[in-house]
């Protein structure tokens, strides 16, 4: 069910998944999340939204794990209210994201993830809100934009790439941030594109499978 979640350019529209019960289990018994995620869309000049396959796959790996995950449309998007600025402002509406996120679980770790546009925003506010203990980024647009705001996340933060990716794939990105800090790391599905056609079923379980590492790592 789609819901809104305040915003600093007015209402944003969202999803929440919580964590499945176990098989048996009855609908109802609900079930304590490990951690709670953010999740942002790529590009909304892109057609960009919480919709997005790749974000929905994400989401998916991530719940799966464990974690209560929330999308949600930046502003200007789909029923999401305000006006698409691009230049950093939809950092706010990750942020705000955050604050819904912190206020329905309290005391449980925040995460947040994104895919491309989405990871480059996600990334960015990690190197300042210290609430977010886990980054993950899907695909890292280097070619397109400055990624050198990966050096101020100082927590442990994953990119997965893709191989063939126009916008950047690994060896891109190393070679236009050389000095990346050891807690950022990276894995990378080969010979795919931007949008991991016909791969998105092995970027959802890679996302699970870092995601449970993590939490297994957890303090």
């Amino acid at each position: 069910m789609r819901f809104f979640i305040p915003g600093p350019a007015g209402r944003l529209q969202a999803v929440l998944w919580e964590p499945e019960p176990a098989a048996g289990a009855p609908p109802e018994a609900g079930v304590a999340p490990r951690a709670a995620a953010v999740v942002c869309h790529p590009h909304p000049l892109g057609g960009g939204t919480l919709d997005n396959n790749v974000v929905f796959r994400t989401a998916r790996g991530l719940q799966h794990a464990g974690l209560a995950v929330l999308r949600f449309n930046f502003r200007g998007v789909g029923a999401s209210e305000g006006i698409h600025d691009g230049n950093g402002a939809e950092e706010g509406d990750a942020s705000a994201a955050l604050d819904w996120l912190e206020s329905r679980f309290p005391g449980v770790p925040l995460w947040g993830a994104g895919f491309s546009f989405g990871a480059r925003t996600i990334a960015s506010l990690a190197g300042r809100d210290r609430r977010i203990a886990r980054v993950l980024c899907i695909t890292m647009p280097c070619l397109k934009f400055d990624c050198s705001f990966l050096r101020r996340v100082r927590v442990p933060t994953h990119l997965i790439t893709a191989g063939a990716d126009e916008y950047g794939n690994g060896a891109d990105l190393a070679r236009h941030v050389p000095d990346l800090p050891a807690h950022v790391d990276s894995e990378e599905i080969p010979g795919v594109d931007h949008f991991f056609k016909g791969k998105t079923p092995e970027l959802e379980a890679r996302v699970l499978a870092w995601s449970r590492s993590m939490l297994a790592h957890a303090p």
